[in-house]
């Protein structure tokens, strides 16, 4: 008896795998794992053959009769259907150029925002299609992937060689999970870019704090500016994040201040659109000192919708230099003292070596990527807000306390 959609969804698997037939050489082989696989067994010059035609429910019922009859067609013309498939596939794989998979692989990758969507279209544009853009997907080798990249790299540009191998590792593997191609070159460019020594963000060693602190409530520069640093040490979030803050974002009842993942765009302001660097909402409790602040802050800007705008103008933000030059003009070199990143690095020390805060809590409130997904889930979903809402106000007390006498973070256990 021919095979039936309700036959075919109701096979169960057993212990050993097993054959549902439709007729005419079209069978379904149910797997003890409960997958379900189309085959069709034929006779060419005398030998029996077997053509797989793919996985149900991905192949229907229907579509798996219309290619056993394709391929009975071939074969009443005394054709082998699998060598005719075998060359489709290639002459297939020969129309599909690297620019072309490279472009569904940018535009199917749903975690992205748009403007990060296409900045990295841009890199692929500038650095990879010029050279390989035009090459068939399938007849890419290992060298020739390699090209492009140690061209960017010979340049200096170690960074954008490294993003570069990574990508291209990324388009291959898309290229093998939608069936372009069945092997992939490039898993062989690990290494291919060398390896330069990363420059870390210079920052105080802990005993160091006290002399900051005098130094900034000795700034003599603009208010808005002192107030930004000395927020920016109490809540030690990145650059942007703090730039392009908008009032709206501020709940000072709640003492909540969340970043969202995408803020919008300023005219003439590069780069105004971003938010939380993880690309979702960042949860930032503020302490008693960082309110106090950001009222002083309010009674200079709060009638524009910019927390900390510009000197020529409220419709910017600050300068991306401000914070730094700040620290310059108090006696710091930022390039091997101090600079305003510096201030994640000093919180992120003091809050491990206090030991008082789960590894979970820490990283949740300096935004890091967790790697592992499970995690991931469970860190972004809890967010810690509790025990971080008591951390930021450690930090704060903390900062307050070693004023007039600096105790190691350990011994100093007040929350």
């Amino acid at each position: 008896m021919s095979l039936t959609d309700l036959k075919i969804k109701s096979a169960k698997p057993y212990n050993k795998q097993y054959k549902l037939s439709d007729g005419d050489g079209l069978f379904l082989l149910v797997h003890s794992n409960g997958s379900k696989y189309w085959r069709f067994r034929y006779y060419f010059n005398g030998k029996e053959k077997l053509m797989s035609i793919g996985q149900y429910p991905n192949v229907l019922l229907s579509e798996a009769r219309k290619i056993r009859n394709e391929a009975k067609s071939l074969l009443a013309r005394n054709i082998d259907p699998q060598v005719e498939k075998k060359a489709k596939q290639f002459e297939d794989e020969i129309q599909v150029t690297f620019e072309q998979v490279a472009r569904k692989w940018c535009s199917n990758n749903k975690t992205w925002s748009e403007p990060h969507r296409a900045k990295v279209l841009r890199t692929l544009e500038l650095y990879l299609f010029p050279k390989i853009g035009a090459y068939s997907i399938s007849a890419l080798t290992t060298r020739q992937l390699i090209v492009p990249i140690k061209a960017v790299e010979e340049n200096g540009r170690f960074e954008v060689a490294s993003r570069l191998q990574q990508r291209t590792s990324a388009i291959m593997r898309y290229a093998v999970q939608n069936g372009y191609i069945s092997y992939n070159p490039a898993q062989d460019l690990k290494g291919v870019v060398s390896k330069v020594k990363v420059n870390h963000r210079p920052a105080l060693e802990l005993e160091k704090i006290p002399e900051l602190l005098e130094r900034i409530d000795n700034f003599k520069g603009r208010e808005l500016t002192k107030l930004a640093i000395k927020l920016s040490l109490l809540i030690f979030i990145r650059s942007s994040e703090l730039r392009f803050a908008r009032w709206l974002e501020i709940d000072f009842d709640k003492k909540i201040w969340t970043i969202p993942a995408e803020r919008e765009e300023i005219d003439g302001v590069p780069h105004s659109q971003r938010g939380s660097k993880m690309r979702t909402p960042h949860l930032i409790p503020l302490s008693d000192q960082a309110i106090e602040i950001l009222k002083q802050i309010h009674e200079i800007s709060g009638m524009y919708e910019l927390v900390f705008i510009g000197d020529h103008s409220a419709r910017k933000p600050m300068s991306e230099n401000t914070i730094n030059k700040a620290l310059r003009s108090i006696g710091y070199d930022t390039k091997t003292e101090l600079c305003g990143h510096g201030f994640r690095t000093m919180a992120c020390s003091a809050l491990v070596e206090s030991n008082l805060w789960s590894r979970d809590a820490v990283e949740r409130q300096m935004s890091h990527q967790e790697r592992n997904g499970v995690r991931a889930a469970y860190i972004h979903k809890a967010q810690h807000i509790i025990e971080r809402t008591k951390m930021v106000q450690w930090w704060a007390d903390y900062l307050d306390s070693i004023r007039t006498e600096y105790v190691m973070p350990y011994e100093f256990k007040t929350a």
